[in-house]
């Protein structure tokens, strides 16, 4: 995920390389969650379920092999979507100045989303009361509405 330019200072100056150890040296290309490959397009059913073509078994959204027919025998009309795999160095507890590698953690687009949900919420809420606070000392109080 790109770094916000208002938050560039908390990361070091060395988090390119950092990132790269992390996804590429220990993980080793692979989504640490669910352990889809970097830079491939992996076939999907929309629900955490995807086709390991390596493997060629059905995974879980945690990795784990699933007991479905071969990709090539599913019915015509199952949606199967494909999507193109990235891989992000993301921070477990959130913490940009925390880079210890037990804090860091490669995962997929799909993965970090999942781990970032509670935060995302959150940040939504603070985004919201400012915008509140905002329009109060601007605009005056909201107009009562029955």
């Amino acid at each position: 995920m790109p770094i916000r330019p208002e938050n560039r200072f908390f990361y070091p100056i060395d988090w390119v390389q950092l990132s790269a150890v992390i996804r590429f040296g220990r993980a080793k290309g692979c989504c640490e969650g669910c352990g889809r490959p970097h830079g491939k397009l992996v076939t999907h059913l929309g629900d955490g379920r995807w086709w390991d073509a390596q493997a060629r078994v059905w995974r879980n959204g945690r990795g784990r092999r699933l007991k479905l027919a071969p990709l090539e025998s599913l019915p015509p009309d199952m949606a199967v979507q494909t999507t193109r795999v990235f891989l992000a160095c993301a921070h477990l507890d959130h913490d940009v100045g925390n880079n210890e590698p037990t804090n860091l953690r490669a995962l997929c687009q799909r993965c970090h989303i999942i781990h970032d949900r509670a935060e995302h919420l959150r940040q939504r809420w603070f985004t919201y009361r400012l915008r509140k606070a905002m329009g109060d000392l601007f605009l005056g109080p909201y107009p009562f509405r029955h």
